[in-house]
């Protein structure tokens, strides 16, 4: 059964740092472009962030403001995702989701083949 676990979400003060990541099994990790997506009380889920199968090209929510940092481990099957300088603005849930394809820029929601179930990221003193 293909599936993807987030983990790494939790609750930090305004200036901390998190690291999430997302898990795969079930499928063969490695021809799977990923991205990060989510989604504040009250609104839409959004992009954040992708990286292609291959790791070479990776994409961020101009919001972002360089503050978050993608990258993909294939000998374990997971993405990361650096999460600096955090505001509580970035508070959400965030979700990641596969695509199979290189996945040259980050696509749409409708395109992805898997998705995970969320973890919950809190920002607030």
């Amino acid at each position: 059964q293909s599936q993807l676990v987030e983990s790494g979400g939790g609750l930090v003060q305004p200036g901390g740092s998190l690291r999430l990541s997302c898990a795969a099994s079930g499928f063969t990790f490695r021809y799977y472009a990923i991205g990060w997506f989510r989604q504040a009380p009250g609104k839409e889920r959004g992009g954040v962030s992708c990286i292609s199968s291959t790791g070479d090209s990776t994409n961020y929510a101009d919001s972002l403001e360089g503050r978050f940092t993608i990258s993909r481990d294939d000998a374990k099957n997971t993405v990361y995702l650096q999460m600096n300088s955090l505001k509580p603005e970035d508070t959400a849930v965030y979700y990641c989701a596969a695509y199979r394809g290189y996945g040259l820029g980050c696509l749409s929601q409708d395109d992805y083949n898997y998705w995970g179930q969320g973890t919950q990221v809190t920002v607030s003193s």
